[in-house]
């Protein structure tokens, strides 16, 4: 399979359970203080670099926003040029995984 697929949050819980996947929030700065996922790589859209998405860990590579239309951006920006083969899309963005019950960090990072 190859492009950019909406992933439930339940499903992208599990993935990062099994070690199976990384996240990649581009929401800002600020947003992080309201809800974030403990492990998630920060690459904010306004200052996208696609060089520090990790691309060659092995893993599935799962965007993430406030409700799914940034992360759709960056993610399908970086398979139509060809960093990645695939990538998938937090559906309903951290809204949906507060929503699902699953667990994030809150407040400042440190």
């Amino acid at each position: 399979m190859s492009g950019f697929t909406d992933v439930a949050a339940k499903t992208v819980n599990q993935w990062l359970a099994d070690g199976e996947a990384v996240v990649i929030d581009v929401r800002e700065a600020e947003e992080l203080i309201q809800a974030r996922l403990a492990d998630a790589v920060h690459v904010p859209l306004s200052a996208f670099n696609p060089d520090l998405v990790p691309t060659e860990i092995g893993k599935k590579v799962v965007f993430l926003c406030a409700i799914g239309q940034r992360s759709a951006q960056a993610g399908t920006y970086m398979v139509d040029q060809g960093l990645l083969d695939e990538a998938f899309n937090l559906a309903g963005g951290i809204q949906a995984w507060a929503a699902a019950g699953l667990p994030y960090d809150s407040g400042p990072a440190g």
